[in-house]
């Protein structure tokens, strides 16, 4: 844990409780290997961020994405499984237990964030409230 984490956890905010499971982990790994593969110019070090912002029918969504750029004054750094995680401070505010998951099935595949905080969620499942 860094010095900003430890900062955070003294304010309230629990960065332990922000998991990647291993699934996940395979799953990213797998993406960022295969973009290194057909992009020699591509850079070495990508990170996963973390995105939770206003927007949907019930007020948040979440957004995972693939960044090579952080701003150490502005995002939190951890790492799970081999994978570095992005996630900017005012994410943090409401990111309390999440876990980052990968399914893949007949019916779904694809990431999915799970905010146990959330009070409900939209009809189509894609934005939550807090």
């Amino acid at each position: 844990m860094n010095l900003k984490q430890q900062s955070l956890e003294k304010k309230g905010y629990n960065m332990a409780n922000v998991t990647l499971t291993e699934r996940a982990a395979k799953e990213v790994i797998h993406v960022t290997e295969e973009g290194k593969a057909s992009d020699p110019e591509a850079p070495d070090t990508l990170y996963l961020r973390l995105k939770i912002q206003g927007g949907g029918c019930s007020g948040f969504t979440t957004k995972l994405d693939l960044d090579s750029n952080i701003d150490e004054k502005k995002d939190t750094i951890f790492e799970q499984y081999g994978v570095k995680i992005a996630v900017d401070n005012r994410s943090l505010l409401y990111a309390d237990g999440a876990e980052i998951d990968f399914h893949e099935g007949i019916d779904k595949r694809g990431f999915t964030v799970n905010l146990p905080g959330a009070t409900g969620r939209c009809g189509c499942g894609s934005s939550f409230s807090m």
